[in-house]
């Protein structure tokens, strides 16, 4: 198996620079880059995704929320794809700009892709429209850009981002196919966005190394740790709704009971029909209470 082999720093800073100028050079890198692509596996799962497979296929087994999942997935990819648009429009590097074209060309088919799949399981589907638990807070739909402000990014801050985002989109989408054995067409469409996001994943990297050759490991460690406070800004608010809930039936159950019984004891204390007003209440207002 032929192995991944990085493109030199060195060596893509001066071919980006000759893109100004001979705009057959940029189909030549592009070509190299889809072809090294094309020769590296697939990004593993991570482990974290490999613990939570049983959840995913519990989850994926079900043809409603198999549905709601691929609509949500076709609605991020969508989101992503315009975010990616405008970074392509506020860049003023050629060949970024090139690059980020391609990939929102790729997520807007890719939402394509869900929402035909999802159109298909439920005119397939017979079942009924309850909500289901979907547990989007432990592994959330798609990968978007988590309402990245486009228009205030460096080039440098937006490739790192859009790097750790196409991995773990990778790790995760690798994840249901795997799963999905029950559903090969879904599977298939699992396996031809795998292509395009380990692609998107190289490519960033590659890009990133370019634009920031001194300090591009530092621009992955704070999006990693940006991309951890949402992870457990996300846990946080899943575990809160699970709290809320278990609280509520507690005092619904637990607490409201004794009030119902106190109101119906005062209520066999009242007399049935008119009652007379005392004459200290009876008097007239002369005041606000």
């Amino acid at each position: 198996m032929a192995r991944w082999k990085q493109i030199p720093t060195s060596s893509i800073s001066e071919e980006s620079d000759e893109l100004v100028t001979n705009p057959t050079c940029e189909t030549i890198i592009l070509t190299l880059i889809d072809t090294m692509d094309s020769l590296r596996p697939h990004e593993r799962p991570t482990a974290f995704d490999r613990i939570l497979a049983p959840i995913h296929r519990w989850i994926w087994r079900n043809a409603e929320r198999r549905v709601q999942k691929l609509l949500r997935f076709g609605e991020t990819e969508t989101d992503g794809g315009r975010d990616i648009l405008r970074a392509a429009e506020v860049t003023s590097d050629p060949l970024l700009r090139r690059l980020y074209l391609e990939h929102a060309i790729d997520e807007f088919r890719h939402g394509v892709l869900f929402r035909r799949r999802a159109a298909a399981l439920l005119n397939e589907s017979q079942s009924s429209s309850s909500s289901t638990f979907q547990a989007d807070w432990l592994a959330p739909g798609g990968h978007g850009l988590d309402d990245l402000q486009v228009d205030g990014e460096s080039d440098d801050s937006m490739l790192a981002f859009l790097h750790l985002s196409e991995k773990a989109a990778a790790s995760r989408f690798s994840v249901y196919r795997d799963v999905m054995q029950h559903d090969p067409s879904t599977r298939a469409i699992f396996e031809e966005i795998l292509h395009d996001e380990t692609f998107h994943m190289n490519y960033t990297f590659t890009q990133l190394a370019r634009v920031a050759p001194q300090r591009h490991g530092r621009h992955l460690w704070r999006a990693r740790l940006s991309r951890l406070w949402k992870t457990y800004l996300r846990l946080a608010t899943g575990l809160a709704g699970i709290l809320g809930s278990i609280m509520l039936t507690i005092q619904y159950f637990v607490l409201l009971p004794p009030f119902a019984w106190f109101a119906k004891r005062a209520e066999r204390r009242e007399h049935d029909g008119w009652v007379p007003v005392s004459a200290e209440r009876n008097q007239s207002l002369d005041r606000q209470y």
